[in-house]
């Protein structure tokens, strides 16, 4: 798949992602916030689902959390628009709550074409919530963060959310660096691809 044809199978996805009415997220969103940056990204970031900010402006992981991870970044080598960033659902839950399993289930599919079409070296998922979602785990981040773990072809390397750093101060900042840079030395290290088009069995089990 060329670059040409990654934008625009990106964007098409985007449009029909924009006028979704799958789960009941859509009757309180101000707007989806379907994704940002390269589509030719070797590393993507997976977070949980949109805050705020994002529902607002349309974009994921943005105000001070947002600020953080650009800085996280630039510390290793990176900046914004070399990375791709999604979200677990694309609509923002009530009062910022952990999205519900028949939303998740109505809102995986996107996240599995997203997956498809850019085709990361690297998963980096960000917090408890997308790292037990997608390992399928109940092992907490802090145990299973500084690792890098093989999925749907791929790797997966847990590191905490921006939020939890700007909570707890620079001791989790320099563990996200340090999990940057381990995500960064797999793709250096340039892994076997995977399939260009896995099959539906692989795609439906990635969060059931």
């Amino acid at each position: 798949m060329t670059s040409e044809d990654r934008a625009e199978r990106l964007r098409l996805l985007q449009k029909e992602a924009s006028a979704c009415t799958r789960c009941r997220l859509h009757e309180g969103r101000t707007t989806v916030v379907f994704g940002d940056g390269s589509h030719d990204a070797d590393l993507m970031f997976i977070g949980e689902g949109p805050g705020q900010h994002e529902d607002e402006q349309g974009l994921p992981f943005v105000g001070r959390s947002g600020q953080l991870l650009s800085t996280l970044l630039e510390r290793v080598g990176l900046s914004r628009p070399e990375v791709y960033i999604a979200k677990v659902v694309k609509c923002r839950p009530p009062g910022n709550r952990d999205p519900r399993p028949d939303e998740i289930d109505a809102c995986k599919g996107y996240l599995v074409e997203q997956l498809k079409i850019i085709d990361p070296a690297v998963v980096v998922t960000l917090g408890n919530f997308s790292t037990k979602l997608l390992l399928k785990t109940e092992v907490g981040i802090t145990r299973m963060r500084g690792q890098v773990y093989p999925w749907w072809g791929r790797h997966v390397v847990p590191t905490f959310h921006p939020a939890a750093a700007l909570r707890n101060g620079p001791r989790v900042v320099e563990q996200m660096v340090s999990d940057l840079e381990l995500a960064v030395s797999v793709i250096e290290q340039r892994p076997e691809p995977a399939p260009a088009e896995p099959s539906e069995p692989q795609q439906t089990a990635m969060f059931s």
